[in-house]
């Protein structure tokens, strides 16, 4: 009982300090460790498995639009970053560099990617010459680097890793079709694979990512009251092709610049999973996602046929497509139950001596504790059914959550005083002047969101919330990670 309690213990309250509590969670559950590498994090097999399960329903999801997985090198020649001024600017500060090869001094300085835009237009431009070349639809699976000066599992690492996608297309029009289409993508996938709500919309210039014409983000909630950015699209225009000089032929032999997008989601999804669904017992993960979704307990496992009837449940659950596990360990029933909770594993299948004789398991809810007993023969039948309850359940208490601290504001004072006192969301109208938005910026530390695609509108002669000033939008704001 002592080492039951000290699990649970382990754990400081999500209600007393929300960043132990996160930090907590991500060590007990054993997803990360520390590394000699000051500001980067070793993956563990349990929070490897959430991302590699993250990665293959991205990427099936992405061939279903005309994807091709591609890989590009992880250096990048300082003169071939420079070609897009705005880009450069905009990573200088995160920049790694690379200045010796060996025992040699390069001579020329090398980036490691933060992101390879410069790679994928110099790629690109021997690539492209007729229209007959476009589009083309590329994706990567890789790692970043980002020289972070304050460093979370997940959320902000010096090295983390991601997807980007970058596209080229011969119209403007086809380009922003694809923007928009991968925004969708992401939507689809935290909605009903994390049971996570967004909110899909466009970023502010001020917002937007270096060098792009338009960025579009999709914005999540955490149990905190704080944003979370959680995957992006970006229209470049023809901005990066002037620039690299990718050009094509078209149908009437002109040359004509392409049209690029770019796009990508990192693992600070797995950071949006523990912030959105965890509770003071650890991780809940959304049975889509989880690596084990079910964990057979036996009880009294030492008693006769006690191991065969678990093992024959445990098949049945295999056989009906579940990701399913048995622990047969020689911890009690109690401490593996905790364990069970800490690392989220959506659902446990209880069965002892007794079960067996009324030919009955207990299913227990990782999300509510619930409590259902069932015959053995339908067990299977039946894990499988309240598991999509549970991830159905999942989104719709976060959606709640998220619908509870969604507020709005159209005069200033209430808009500082709602920032202040309710962690969340913020509706409020802008006159679409950055001035404004770095005053709120400055006066609460609140950044834009972003305008939403829905009900981004404003009657007229509403005034925004800052200057008074006829408001253009409505906008989305709020403290983020």
């Amino acid at each position: 009982m002592a080492k039951e309690k000290k699990l649970v213990e382990a754990i400081t309250s999500m209600e007393e300090d929300f960043a132990q509590w996160y930090t907590d969670v991500v060590k007990k559950a054993e997803l990360t460790g520390y590394t000699s590498v000051k500001g980067c994090m070793v993956i563990k097999p349990a929070g490897y498995a959430i991302w590699e399960n993250i990665q293959s329903e991205l990427d099936r999801r992405f061939k279903e639009t005309g994807v091709e997985n591609v890989y590009l090198p992880m250096f990048i020649p300082e003169s071939l970053l420079q070609k897009e001024k705005d880009h450069v600017e905009g990573f200088a500060p995160e920049v790694a560099w690379v200045t010796h090869g060996g025992l040699e001094p390069l001579q020329e300085r090398m980036c490691v990617r933060p992101t390879s835009e410069t790679l994928f237009c110099d790629l690109y431009a021997k690539e492209i010459q007729s229209y007959r070349d476009l589009p083309k639809v590329f994706n990567q699976w890789c790692s970043v680097v980002r020289w972070e000066k304050t460093t979370r599992p997940f959320l902000r690492s010096r090295e983390f890793l991601w997807q980007e996608g970058h596209t080229a297309h011969a119209t403007a029009e086809e380009a922003e079709a694809r923007t928009v289409q991968m925004l969708n993508v992401y939507a689809d996938f935290c909605e009903q694979i994390l049971a996570i709500p967004v909110v899909k919309g466009r970023k502010t210039d001020k917002e937007k990512f270096a060098g792009a014409e338009s960025t579009y983000t999709i914005e999540s909630l955490m149990h905190d009251g704080k944003a979370l950015q959680s995957g992006t699209s970006h229209n470049f225009g023809d901005g990066f092709a002037k620039a690299f000089g990718i050009q094509f032929t078209d149908r009437d032999n002109k040359l004509q610049y392409v049209h690029q997008t770019s796009w990508g989601m990192t693992t600070r999804m797995i950071g949006a999973i523990i912030m959105v669904h965890g509770d003071n017992s650890g991780l809940v993960l959304p049975p889509k996602i989880a690596p084990t979704q079910v964990m057979v307990i036996p009880i009294q496992q030492k008693k006769e046929g006690v191991l065969d009837k678990a093992d024959e449940v445990l098949n049945a659950l295999k056989a009906a497509g579940l990701r399913a596990k048995m622990d047969d360990s020689d911890k009690s029933p109690g401490w593996k139950f905790s364990e069970q909770e800490m690392r989220g594993i959506p659902m446990r299948i209880e069965l002892g001596p007794k079960d067996i004789e009324n030919n009955q398991v207990v299913l227990v809810r990782r999300d509510t504790r619930e409590k259902i007993v069932v015959s053995i023969d339908e067990a299977a039948a039946k894990a499988a059914e309240l598991l999509e309850t549970i991830q159905q359940a999942m989104f719709d208490k976060a959606l709640a959550h998220r619908e509870a601290h969604t507020y709005e504001a159209y005069d200033y004072e209430s808009f500082k005083q709602t920032i202040e006192e309710k962690p969340g969301f913020v509706k409020a109208p802008w006159c679409g002047c950055q001035e404004c938005e770095d005053k709120i910026k400055e006066d609460t530390s609140a950044t834009s969101r972003c305008v939403p695609l829905a009900g981004g509108e404003v009657k007229e002669g509403t005034a925004c919330v800052c200057c008074g000033k006829p408001a253009t939008k409505m906008v989305y704001w709020g403290k983020a990670y």
